[in-house]
């Protein structure tokens, strides 16, 4: 390839993708590939909140706080399908941190972060209040009701890539970076596809290394380059039950030994309840939720409701590792979760690696990775801070016109459900339209394949969102995996299988529109 990008990057997580999507923005050319399926790794496995991180105030992370506080209303406003408010109750347990000291932390929660548009914080009485009644009776009587936000991880990350390649990015999954070398200070990347086993080559003036849980695995293939920070392996695992309360807030639980976990309404008929904090050794590709920290979560969230959560009630569990900087903390709970970078020249290049990072600070840490690189990156990095301003795809309305946008959808489609038009508005936001076309029926949308999911949303998701199987589709473009049957899902395979365009690949890879 005679091509030289400006900007390579290896992985498809919520780092690279928010990169790709701001340096496309600025002018650059950009290349990205992802090993696997875009938020495959750690971005699809998070505890689904952009938050400020209440807890990170007792290890003093006032400036990752401060940012993540700001961000949490950026990012509501420029993706209000995929993100929304989400109020948490945090009951005083006398015994633990006491109630001075929970004020005083919402206190700074509610003002170093220039919060504007989410409510502040209010004294809960448990005795009385609605959301005291799945408690354990008489066992906690005050609390604190405070603001963060609830976010689709996964369909974050997708969207920021669908993005960048509208605005010219390359982005090719299913591509692993196999070899790193320098040639006359142009990085070249052997790159080898998964599905065709077809090897290309990329050159490109800057790399960025945002391989996650693999960030030193990438510099192992020859960059040329011995890190000098360490990557420290976390493993977060979380359950999902069936709805364990009415109530649309969610719950903050302190434990005993210092951790916390949270317990929230999930995809309406649902519970999530998360996360643990333990240090991972192995291959991150292999990490699942112990049977020991399903009896962890279940005895933490026990330790508050009435109605006790037992692990054969587990409908699903999922497990991530989260790749921190090793700041040398005694236990994984205080590892820092601020982001770190390293910039190496081996041979005049920059390679940029990326350690650590939290959902919440995605497009922060975006914009100082390209402040970082600006130097090498020459005029074409204009435009600082544009992606605060601009929607995502799918998210050009105001925050509060979501129900607006689904009653929109029915008016458009009156066979769609409101549960149908719903799901489509919180995935797709404005780009719900394109998906259903001119359809004047549910049988103008093609095969259906359970849980609302249709042939016209699956050509959608094949096309534009970069869906190669079913698990794709099922457990990150969407979690309908927790409405279909193991044969739904298969089928669903089994017809993707057989409808897959051979020039799909092409055109997403191009960048262009589908």
């Amino acid at each position: 390839m005679d091509r030289i990008f400006d900007l390579a990057i290896i992985g498809g997580g919520v780092n690279g993708c928010g990169i790709a999507r701001d340096a496309a923005g600025r002018g650059n050319t950009v290349f990205l590939c992802e090993m696997n399926d875009l938020a495959s790794g750690t971005s699809s496995w998070s505890t689904k909140l952009v938050h400020g991180g209440l807890r990170y105030l007792e290890y003093y992370e006032f400036r990752l706080v401060r940012e993540a506080l700001i961000e949490r209303e950026i990012l509501w406003q420029i993706a209000p399908h995929i993100i929304r408010p989400l109020r948490f109750v945090l009951p005083h347990h006398a015994g633990l941190r006491p109630a001075w000291l929970l004020r005083l932390g919402l206190f700074l929660y509610d003002h170093i972060g220039g919060r504007h548009l989410l409510p502040p914080t209010r004294t809960v009485d448990l005795t009385t209040d609605v959301v005291g009644r799945p408690l354990i009776p008489r066992r906690y009587s005050r609390g604190f009701e405070y603001s963060d936000c609830f976010v689709d991880d996964a369909r974050l990350v997708v969207l920021n890539a669908r993005d960048a390649a509208d605005r010219g990015a390359d982005i090719r999954t299913r591509t692993r970076a196999v070899e790193i070398r320098q040639t006359d200070g142009i990085w070249q990347l052997t790159t080898e596809s998964s599905i065709s086993g077809e090897r290309a080559i990329i050159r490109a003036r800057v790399l960025v290394n945002a391989g996650g849980p693999w960030v030193e695995n990438v510099l192992a293939t020859g960059a040329g380059v011995n890190a000098r920070a360490k990557v420290r392996l976390v493993q977060g695992s979380h359950i999902v039950v069936r709805k364990l309360y009415e109530h649309d807030r969610a719950y903050m639980f302190q434990n005993a030994d210092g951790r916390i976990i949270f317990v929230i309404p999930y995809q309406d008929d649902f519970t999530l309840i998360g996360t643990t904090d333990r240090d991972y050794e192995g291959d991150p590709a292999k990490v699942k939720a112990t049977d020991e920290e399903i009896k962890y979560l279940c005895a933490s969230a026990s330790e508050y409701l009435a109605k006790p959560v037992h692990p054969d009630e587990v409908v699903w569990t999922y497990s991530g590792v989260r790749p921190l900087y090793d700041d040398g903390a005694s236990e994984a709970k205080a590892a820092t979760r601020d982001y770190v970078f390293e910039l190496d020249m081996p041979g005049g290049a920059p390679l940029l690696s990326i350690y650590g990072g939290k959902i919440t600070t995605y497009r922060r840490l975006a914009e100082e990775a390209l402040e970082r690189l600006a130097p090498h990156l020459g005029s074409a990095n204009l435009r600082e801070g544009w992606t605060g301003k601009t929607p995502l795809p799918g998210g050009e309305f105001d925050v509060a016109a979501l129900p607006a946008l689904t009653a929109e959808l029915q008016r458009n489609h009156p066979f769609l459900s409101r549960e149908h038009a719903n799901r489509l508005a919180h995935a797709y936001g404005t780009r719900a339209s394109r998906l259903l076309g001119d359809a004047r029926s549910l049988a103008d949308l093609g095969a259906s394949f359970g849980a609302t999911l249709t042939a016209a949303e699956v050509r959608y998701l094949m096309a534009s969102e970069w869906a190669e199987t079913a698990e794709d589709i099922v457990w990150r473009r969407s979690k309908l995996g927790l409405r279909l049957s193991p044969d739904e899902i298969a089928a669903l395979d089994a017809w993707m299988s057989a409808n897959r365009a051979p020039q799909q690949n092409s055109l997403v890879e191009a960048g262009g529109r589908p």
